[in-house]
């Protein structure tokens, strides 16, 4: 560290002493005001302006006046001390999770209609708390998380899918429904029945997605003897929306999907047969238990809480084994 770094070390006190100096042009008045006295207030001023190489002040044996380059230092001091002042209740905020960044993943379902909500809904609650969004699909969510660069994700999965290493918290629950072709004839039916729509062309994302869904898709064509006929993979379920309109296939999807209104495809509950059950999705919120922040354990309380219907309370969560 060369001579100049060293004289430029200098303590916020010597700023304070400064400021008063400059806001009361009297040494003996500026030392009052600082609790000292005066001679070493003015050998702190000449130490000051020795380190800048800056002659701050100009002095008299009847006056003291600022000079330019101290006139144009004193709002930057000023603006230095404040802040100063006022980092240790920041500091105070941000252990208790009221100031800070939080960094969210979410899948494009949970865009449509929750996210916008929960997000307006919790910088209400917690407004110096930043929130930073980014849309992912599962697999690329889990390794945002595995290299830390997001807090927590909002993932689609099967039920009793449980998220490796993971801490989770169920937000909800979803019976599958069906995307059509507005033109199609199984869409002139308000409940088509389930063993007409699998012998149709089927528009589904793809496996490494959401390995969890995909199975229990691919299962309930098992279960009645059928293989799924694909003939379209696609990663955003817009997309997914968008290649049925088209004609390509139908899509089993979630019912937050009837947000997106698509002209030329309609959205239809399935006629299940006696003693079979409805295929249903879940959207968790997955998150490292061992990288918890206060900000982060706010969220985590407040997403319990919003799924829930009430006021926040502990959010139930697991741990996978």
């Amino acid at each position: 560290m060369n001579e100049l770094s060293r004289s430029l070390r200098l303590e916020l006190r010597q700023w304070r002493q400064f400021e008063a100096l400059a806001e009361e042009l009297h040494f003996g008045r500026a030392a009052a005001r600082l609790h000292m006295t005066q001679p070493p207030l003015t050998q702190a001023i000449a130490g000051l302006e020795t380190a800048l190489g800056v002659r701050l002040f100009d002095r008299t044996q009847r006056s003291v006046r600022i000079t330019p380059a101290g006139a144009a230092l004193l709002p930057e001091v000023r603006e230095l001390l404040a802040r100063a002042q006022a980092l240790p209740e920041l500091a105070r905020a941000a252990a208790a999770g009221e100031l800070g960044r939080l960094r969210l993943a979410f899948v494009s379902t949970v865009g449509f209609e929750l996210l916008p909500r929960w997000v307006r809904a919790f910088r209400e609650q917690w407004p110096q708390v930043s929130l930073e969004l980014i849309e992912a699909t599962g697999d690329v969510q889990l390794e945002l998380l595995a290299r830390g660069e997001v807090d927590a994700g909002f993932v689609l999965h099967s039920p009793g899918f449980v998220a490796p290493g993971l801490a989770q918290a169920l937000i909800a629950t979803e019976p599958l429904v069906v995307a059509l072709p507005e033109s199609h004839p199984l869409a002139l039916a308000e409940r088509p029945a389930l063993h007409s729509l699998l012998a149709e062309p089927l528009v589904i994302f793809p496996r490494r997605i959401l390995p969890s869904l995909f199975d229990a898709i691919f299962a309930l064509y098992n279960a009645a003897g059928r293989v799924p006929q694909v003939s379209q993979e696609a990663i955003q379920m817009q997309t997914i929306v968008n290649l049925v309109s088209a004609g390509l296939g139908m899509a089993w999807v979630p019912p937050s999907v009837r947000q997106f209104q698509r002209p030329g495809v309609v959205y239809r509950s399935v006629a299940w047969p006696r003693g079979r059950a409805v295929p249903a999705c879940e959207t968790s919120l997955v998150w490292k238990a061992d990288a918890m922040s206060p900000a982060l354990a706010h969220f985590i309380e407040f997403a319990g809480a919003q799924a829930a219907g009430a006021r926040p309370s502990r959010a139930h969560s697991r741990k996978a084994q």
